[in-house]
């Protein structure tokens, strides 16, 4: 690259161009937007993914899985990340959590796990504990507390519906 070349191209103080200002302009008649069609009308804009005729790419594409907008986020929480970001008789809870790194995000309700090992003894506040998780934190001569989370969500149960007899 060329020092001479660095402001090659560029045009700060360009013209606007002027469309619609008769044949000799180059851009007179149709002013650029075409014969006929929904483009020539004023007032008319295309959606960012309308590609013409042809169907658009984003419903080409094959859509999988779901996303529960309403569902429950809960951030877990191993007994080795306590053992390791929590000095000895501290109080662990969703703020504290939130604090040392833990639990980034939103979140509805923690959840403290019980892979890894702990030797301190924590008070831990969480709104769920997994069986072994609640065991190693008090073998370690810790406290465990449940905090009062969202109501739990009762799914209904599907009516049994009767099977039609086959025509035969």
């Amino acid at each position: 690259m060329k020092v001479n070349d660095v402001n090659q191209g560029i045009h700060k103080n360009r013209r606007r161009l002027r469309i619609g200002r008769g044949p000799g302009s180059g851009r007179g008649k149709t002013s650029g937007r075409g014969h006929k069609g929904q483009g020539q009308l004023a007032g008319w804009s295309a959606a960012g993914i309308f590609e013409g005729a042809r169907m658009p790419l984003i419903r080409q594409i094959p859509k999988r899985g779901f996303h529960n907008r309403h569902g429950r986020i809960v951030t877990c929480v191993n007994v080795d990340d306590l053992e390791a970001r929590f000095a000895a008789g501290a109080e662990v809870n969703p703020d504290s959590l939130r604090s040392t790194g833990l639990a980034k995000g939103v979140w509805d309700s923690v959840k403290i796990l019980g892979e890894g090992t702990i030797s301190k003894s924590l008070k831990v506040s969480a709104h769920h504990f997994s069986a072994q998780a609640r065991e190693k934190i008090i073998a370690a001569g810790g406290t465990v507390i449940d905090l009062p989370g969202p109501a739990p969500v009762v799914k209904r149960q599907k009516k049994a519906t009767q099977k039609k007899p086959a025509k035969g």
